[in-house]
């Protein structure tokens, strides 16, 4: 009999996180690696946060809680939203869980086996996994590197048929960096009030946002409808706040549909534990100094690894406004991505990930990470790529 379902058949993974094993294994060995693969801030989780789940663990907040979110972390995420959105969600419209699992119960409550839902190419692998998973259809819409890699509503449009289900958006987006305006996002929206389907925005990166000129601002659709109709907000704690580990966040959606990925994670996970709920509603109210830290960093990270991207042979790079990846052009290297991946792990001892690992249109780019190492190591990072490339090109031309 065939030992494994359908579904184990299916799944993928995230590729970077076997990218990252891969890499460790050669540490282990005594290879130096420069580490651009993980989207895994190098800060500490700030203080104030660690403080609080320390604190909150003394108190005996290590039983169950509800399995949508205590009350104190929904009221806290109100009001942030109704600071940085406009709106106050109602309590009934919001679940604790983390960034990714949310996507997976969204479309798990919306999606149908052979359904479709529209997502960005490149775009998180998990967007394709999870739909993969269902199984439904992920329909692929190209960013293209001549608009920035910003997704284009036109192109949203012409890709819908009746069996499309949802239309996911990024922005900031992962693994381009790029920020689409306030006219995309409202069409986009608009698309999807037009043809009454779901619209999630994945909203992870909203705090990473450089304002370089006075129009650069965070836009989501979810001012349209108030999460009251059809807009779902996936956010997480993960990337501002340096708390990948901790596994927490919290989305915004109608009440209905919150209600019903409330009941499934009740039934998969029962919920997330209590003291990190604690320590995420300090995150909210406490201090944000850290954060604004975090992000001039990665500013001044961004802007040296794109200068250095653009001064080596057969790359060019968009400067991304947002997140905290550049997705560079290597085609004039001569090599696909998944060449260029593994020249740089052998010859460069530089780990990062390959363009085709975000979708098929990320053929000829791939992503590197500045979240995850010093500002110093990202200066030997790119300095063995540069040595890497000429080297390379000086042995083709003794030939």
């Amino acid at each position: 009999m065939e030992r494994l379902s359908q579904l184990a058949l299916r799944l993928k993974g995230q590729e970077m996180f076997q990218i990252l094993a891969k890499t460790k294994e050669l540490e282990r060995e005594g290879k130096e690696i420069i580490h651009f693969e993980i989207g895994d801030p190098n800060f500490d989780t700030p203080e104030n946060v660690v403080n609080a789940a320390r604190e909150a663990l003394t108190k005996g907040h290590t039983h169950y809680s509800p399995s949508s979110g205590i009350f104190e972390l929904k009221v806290a995420a109100a009001d942030v939203t109704a600071k940085s959105r406009g709106f106050r969600p109602e309590l009934n419209q919001l679940l604790v869980a983390p960034a990714n699992y949310q996507i997976r119960l969204a479309l798990g409550c919306v999606v149908n086996p052979g359904d479709e839902v529209i997502i960005p190419d490149p775009s998180f692998v998990s967007y394709g996994s999870l739909i993969n998973n269902i199984p439904a259809k992920a329909v692929r819409i190209p960013l293209k590197e001549e608009n920035e890699f910003r997704l284009n509503p036109d192109d949203v449009e012409k890709a819908i048929t009746d069996k499309t289900k949802m239309i996911i958006i990024n922005s900031p987006n992962n693994p381009t960096g790029s920020v689409m305006t306030e006219e995309e996002i409202r069409r986009i929206y608009e698309i999807a009030k037009q043809k009454d389907i779901y619209l999630l925005s994945d909203e992870v990166y909203a705090r990473i946002l450089y304002q370089d000129a006075p129009e650069d601002k965070f836009h989501s659709p979810s001012k349209y409808d108030f999460c009251r109709e059809r807009v779902i907000v996936v956010n997480g704690f993960s990337k501002a706040y340096a708390m990948t580990g901790w596994r927490i966040g919290v989305c915004t959606g109608p009440s209905e549909l919150i209600e019903k990925m409330g009941l499934l994670l009740e039934s998969e996970i029962s919920c997330v534990s209590t003291f990190i709920q604690r320590a995420a509603i300090e995150a909210l109210k406490g201090s944000q100094e850290k954060t604004f830290e975090m992000r001039d960093e990665y500013r001044k990270r961004r802007d040296f690894i794109v200068n250095e991207l653009n001064a080596m042979p057969g790359i060019r790079c968009v400067k991304p406004k947002g997140a905290f990846y550049v997705f560079p052009n290597i085609t004039r290297t001569g090599m696909n991505d998944e060449e260029f991946r593994d020249f740089m792990l052998d010859e460069a001892g530089v780990a990062l990930c390959n363009g085709t690992m975000f979708g098929e249109y990320g053929q000829g780019y791939v992503r590197l990470c500045y979240a995850n190492c010093s500002f110093e190591n990202i200066k030997i990072g790119m300095e063995r790529m540069k040595y890497a490339l000429e080297k390379k090109i000086w042995k083709k031309r003794e030939y």
